[in-house]
């Protein structure tokens, strides 16, 4: 297995303070990650994340159906670590971050498959609406030093950026392209619960 794998026993085991998550909870954005990557000239992996968003989440464990999740991303927070990059992203050639300057995520159903959360939404990025279904795997829960209750996932999912009318792109000499239409998300997240 090759060391650049994600290892969960690289890390302390998890805690679980919570045996029933069920509740209302924030999405920390101190504590998460929104993260995606992408092919570039079809030889490397560009990798980023956007450092502005915002979420609800109620869980329902006992019937997950009843379960939601809401979160707004800002477009033009992105970070790739390059500002000339981040720059054209937030371009008419990419997000068009001052015409819309919001990407949104509501889920239409939730399910529990083999211990996973599965969630299905509608991803917004510039109007153009389209479903997509993360597979989170819970990563424990836990009482902070303030007394709050978080929980904790790390999901990911796959989609083609020319779905929401991402179609910027430059043809290579050598054939192929500059970016790569697939973009994968890889999200960590941790969420407080809200009390009522």
């Amino acid at each position: 297995m090759s060391i650049f794998n994600r290892q969960h026993d690289d890390f302390d085991a998890p805690t679980a303070v919570l045996e029933d998550i069920s509740g209302d909870y924030v999405l920390d954005p101190t504590h998460s990650r929104l993260g995606f990557s992408t092919r570039h000239a079809m030889v490397t992996t560009v990798r980023g994340q956007f450092t502005e968003f915002s979420g609800t989440a109620h869980v329902d464990s006992a019937n997950p159906a009843a379960s939601s999740v809401e979160v707004t991303i800002k477009a033009a927070s992105i970070d790739t670590g390059v500002a000339d990059r981040d720059a054209h992203l937030r371009s008419a050639d990419f997000f068009d971050a001052d015409q819309f300057p919001e990407f949104t995520f509501r889920s239409t159903e939730v399910a529990v498959e083999d211990g996973d959360w599965v969630i299905t939404g509608d991803l917004t990025i510039k109007d153009t609406t389209h479903p997509v279904t993360i597979a989170f795997e819970p990563t424990g829960s836990a009482r902070d030093p303030f007394g709050n209750v978080r929980i904790g996932f790390e999901g990911g999912a796959t989609v083609n950026r020319k779905d929401w009318g991402l179609t910027w792109n430059a043809a290579l000499e050598t054939g192929g392209v500059l970016v790569s239409e697939k973009v994968k998300f890889d999200f960590d997240i941790s969420a407080i619960q809200q009390q009522g």
